[in-house]
C-alpha cells in the first residue's frame, strides 16, 4: 500500500447554550475537535456553558499527496 496525506476541508453547525454570542463563539472555536466536545465537566462549570449537538455539514478533499 501507498502512503497518501489527504488534506480535508470540515464544516460543523455547533448548538451550544452560553452567556452570549461572543462567548458561545469563543467556546466553540476552542472546545470542538472534529466532531468531538473536547471540554469537560470542570471546564463546562468554569465558562458556564454547554455543547448540546454537533452536526457536520461538509466533509471535502481539498488536497491529496502521495509520498514517493
Amino acid at each position: 500500500m501507498k502512503n497518501h496525506q489527504v488534506s480535508l476541508h470540515c464544516d460543523y453547525i455547533i448548538n451550544i447554550k452560553a452567556k452570549n454570542e461572543e462567548e458561545a463563539k469563543f467556546l466553540a472555536e476552542f472546545f470542538i475537535g472534529g466532531e468531538k466536545d473536547c471540554s469537560n465537566e470542570k471546564e463546562r462549570k468554569q465558562y458556564k456553558f454547554k455543547i448540546e449537538e454537533i452536526e457536520m455539514v461538509m466533509n471535502e478533499v481539498l488536497e491529496i499527496k502521495m509520498d514517493q
